[in-house]
């Protein structure tokens, strides 16, 4: 089955958006005979350096398409398709409703990923389209909240086999044989002693400045927060350094590659998003998010502290996870020092996580999304 991936991420780029659409493409080369992905832009990039860059293993190929950003992506859609259907593709699988419906115009089978509600000018008129579009086709959408509002706005229902929900996932075999914290905080040339950490961005309604104030509230613990764009980790380095905190260390961004590591570093992990939260792209999904780091921190074993937002709660439990109140100081001080002395407790947490982070692979949702069309 030859399967054409159409995206509008940037790719290389340190987005989710990014890294989640290179999973995706990887996964499905791993259950498929050929998978195809077409980019915008015209700066190529080796596979080697890919392969690193998004943790991949299996090579596919990738057409970089250069666009005009005052067309909105719309050339790169028209010539995605066309390409893909002089190809002789079987499926479109796109995260763009013009490239979806595009396909679905030529009889091509079209699976469209959709992470939010539409936004732009066009988008509501895109996705009513789509749903109203009689060939064969399928949404994944990765959080049941999400399909909720998408219903609830736009008075539709797809067929059961035209919808499933599909939240992100990780991929176990890159956390397989991990060391324990402190081997892996020797393996990284990271501070002795237990380790509070953090991986990802650091964009707004991340819980950023809840973090700061427990790296000041604990003074003997270590903090390690891995990723973030370049002025916002300089930032935060001059705000720690004018502070006097000596106890965290931020890394910067961190190919996907070696991040089990990082956070194979940590004895907890924590996940302080607020009740608004920014992507970057902007916008709010705080009440829809399927966040990677999620199935990431599961997958790494270890135990988690997370907000207290009824999204979260499609996935971890009080078993796997410890839940706080989104920006009560206090309540994750008194959360991460019961977490602190108990290690039995922190133990367990971790147990469970990563026994059910295998119900979320990556290639276990590409099997699924692409039931009905092998």
């Amino acid at each position: 089955m030859k399967i054409a991936c159409i995206t509008s991420s940037q790719i290389p780029s340190s987005t989710a958006n990014s890294i989640q659409a290179m999973k995706v493409c990887h996964a499905l080369g791993e259950v498929t005979d050929e998978v195809r992905l077409w980019v915008p832009g015209s700066s190529e990039a080796p596979w080697d350096t890919l392969a690193s860059h998004y943790g991949l293993r299996k090579p596919f190929e990738i057409h970089w398409e250069p666009s005009q950003q005052a067309l909105k992506r719309y050339d790169l859609a028209f010539k995605a398709v066309q390409q893909a259907h002089t190809w002789g593709a079987h499926l479109v699988y796109t995260w763009m409703p013009q490239a979806a419906i595009m396909a679905l115009m030529r009889h091509t089978p079209a699976i469209l990923e959709m992470h939010d509600l539409p936004t732009g000018r066009m988008g509501p008129h895109l996705f009513r389209q789509f749903v109203q579009q009689r060939s064969k086709k399928r949404m994944l959408v990765i959080t049941h909240s999400l399909l909720e509002r998408l219903e609830d706005e736009y008075h539709f229902k797809l067929a059961p086999d035209e919808v499933q929900i599909a939240p992100n996932g990780t991929d176990c075999e890159s956390y397989e044989n991990l060391p324990e914290p402190e081997e892996a905080r020797r393996m990284l040339n990271l501070r002795p002693g237990l380790t509070v950490g953090y991986t990802g961005h650091f964009y707004s309604g991340r819980g950023v400045e809840m973090m700061i104030q427990l790296v000041q509230a604990f003074p003997n613990v270590n903090f390690l927060f891995v990723g973030g764009q370049p002025e916002k980790v300089l930032s935060w380095q001059v705000y720690l350094q004018q502070s006097n905190l000596n106890n965290a260390q931020l890394t910067g961004f961190v190919e996907n590659a070696r991040l089990p590591l990082y956070q194979a570093a940590a004895d907890i992990l924590l996940m302080p998003y607020e009740q608004t939260i920014a992507g970057s792209s902007g916008g709010n999904s705080a009440d829809i998010c399927s966040p990677m780091k999620m199935f990431d921190y599961m997958a790494a074993g270890r135990a988690i502290i997370t907000s207290d937002l009824p999204v979260i709660h499609e996935i971890l439990n009080e078993k796997n996870a410890v839940f706080c109140p989104p920006t009560e100081n206090e309540a994750w001080r008194s959360a991460l020092e019961a977490l602190i002395a108990n290690p039995r407790q922190r133990a367990q947490l971790g147990i469970k996580a990563r026994e059910e982070a295998g119900h979320y692979t990556w290639r276990r949702r590409a099997e699924r999304a692409l039931e009905g069309f092998l």
